[in-house]
C-alpha cells in the first residue's frame, strides 16, 4: 500500500514512501531507516535494485563490505530485484554477520596472557602486521597515528577495538 508521501533524491526523482512492515523495521533506527532510504533511493531510483554493481555500491555507502560472493548471493534470493523492504532485511542479515568487534575481542582476549585487558605497541604491532588480513608497517603506523597510540606504550585493547571499529567519518 501506498502513500501520498515522497521523498525527493538530489536528482529530483520522486521515490514513493512505503510504510515498512513492522517486522523488518524493528532492527533499526528510524535515523537508519532515512539514511538507508536516501542511499537506495540515489542510486536505484526505479524503486529496486537488479545489478550487483548497484547494490556494491549502495551498501559500501553505507559502511560495510560485503564480499562480492555475498552480494550475488543477496541478489539471486530476492530474484534479482531487491525492493526497499527486501533491502533492510539484507542490511540486517549482514550488519549482524559483520560485527567485527566481537571477533575481535576474542581474539585480544586470547592473546591477553595477564587477564588486564591490555596490550602491549610491540605486540599489538605484530599481531596487525602478522595476523590474519596481515597490513603493512605503514598502515599500521596509521591506524596506531588515528588511535593516538604512542610507541612503547600499552594500549587498552576495548578502546582499541571501539576506535578502529566505528564508521570512518564523512568529510564532504
Amino acid at each position: 500500500m501506498r502513500t501520498d508521501a515522497t521523498k525527493r533524491s538530489s536528482t529530483s526523482i520522486k521515490i514513493p514512501e512505503e510504510p515498512l512492515p513492522k517486522r523488518k523495521a524493528r532492527h533499526f533506527k528510524e535515523t537508519d531507516i532515512a539514511e538507508f532510504r536516501d542511499c537506495f533511493s540515489l542510486y536505484a531510483p526505479n524503486g529496486y535494485i537488479d545489478r550487483v554493481e548497484i547494490l556494491t555500491v549502495i551498501m559500501r555507502s553505507l559502511r560495510t563490505s560485503p564480499t562480492s560472493h555475498e552480494l550475488k548471493s543477496y541478489l539471486k534470493s530476492k530474484n534479482e530485484k531487491i525492493y526497499f523492504a527486501d533491502f533492510l532485511e539484507i542490511m540486517h542479515r549482514h550488519t549482524v554477520k559483520e560485527k567485527p568487534s566481537k571477533d575481535i575481542q576474542a581474539a585480544f582476549k586470547a592473546a591477553d596472557t595477564t587477564g588486564k585487558g591490555v596490550i602491549s605497541y610491540k605486540d599489538l604491532k605484530h599481531y596487525l602486521s602478522g595476523w590474519g588480513e596481515r597490513l603493512t608497517n605503514k598502515e599500521v603506523e596509521q591506524i596506531f597515528r588515528e588511535a593516538n597510540i604512542k610507541p612503547n606504550s600499552s594500549i587498552k585493547y576495548e578502546e582499541f577495538i571501539k576506535v578502529v571499529s566505528s564508521p570512518v567519518p564523512d568529510y564532504y
